[in-house]
């Protein structure tokens, strides 16, 4: 009997199991919880409660109204470019994570797109000149009236053809110099070379490329290189060759762009 007071009793197996799950329940979040997230947009900083459970682009729907950025035109950075579909849990967001978002609003895009006045206008008179035929400008005119270079290469119509492994030579710029194009595509520049200088221009930074045959001779061009934002900076060439033309615009524009 007096042995018997002294005997530990230890919990039912089933008692220990329990307490063991419930202190493993513990340790994860319940599927309802939510977390703390730093968004970082801009210069804005901001504090949201998230759904651990819940999608990138729930996240992204939330955030919406906070920073007026579209969900469609969001970027979620979290331990890199985070997809729509994945849930803040699977990325491993724990509560007071931050949270870099990139994306512009519609009032950034619009104000982008929409040229303002004074360009609009400009751009009006531009199209309005346009319509007169580049040979009948005065300023063109009187550089076509020189007559045709002697030392021109031959020129063709209706037909295009690559561009030669030598430089196109015998034309003429606005001032009647002589003047040739050296296509450098390794460093991606176009070199516009006369007598006196050599402008090495990126061919990434010419805006458009424009050009027309010449009355009485379309075998022969004229072409406008816009090296700067506005049509003012054409650098205008005469007597290009026809069947150079297209391959000069691929070259020059990339064959994606059409002028």
């Amino acid at each position: 009997m007096g042995n018997s007071d002294e005997t530990e009793v230890s919990p039912p197996l089933a008692e220990s199991e329990a307490a063991a799950q419930g202190a493993s329940a513990k340790e994860e979040p319940p599927a309802s919880a939510e977390v703390t997230l730093n968004i970082v947009y801009k210069k804005q900083k901001l504090q949201v409660q998230a759904a651990l459970d819940g999608t990138v682009e729930t996240l992204k729907k939330q955030l919406h109204p906070l920073i007026e950025v579209p969900p469609s035109m969001q970027k979620v950075m979290i331990r890199g470019l985070a997809r729509d579909d994945k849930t803040l849990r699977q990325l491993g967001v724990t509560s007071g994570a931050k949270v870099m978002v990139v994306g512009s609003t519609l009032n950034d895009v619009l104000s982008v797109a929409k040229p303002d006045t004074k360009a609009a206008k400009d751009e009006a008179k531009t199209e309005e000149a346009e319509k007169e035929k580049l040979c009948d400008m005065k300023q063109h005119k009187k550089i076509i009236d020189k007559g045709k270079p002697d030392d021109v290469m031959p020129g063709k119509k209706n037909v295009n053809e690559p561009l030669p492994p030598t430089p196109l030579s015998g034309m003429l710029n606005r001032t009647g110099g002589k003047v040739r194009l050296t296509f450098k595509l390794e460093c991606d520049q176009l070199w516009i070379g006369t007598k006196e200088r050599t402008e090495k221009v990126s061919m990434s930074s010419v805006k458009a490329v424009v050009s027309e045959p010449i009355t009485g001779h379309e075998e022969y061009h004229i072409m406008g290189v816009q090296l700067g934002p506005t049509d003012a900076s054409r650098y205008w060439l005469y007597w290009v060759p026809a069947q150079y033309v297209a391959a000069i615009k691929d070259t020059v524009l990339g064959k994606w762009q059409y002028f």
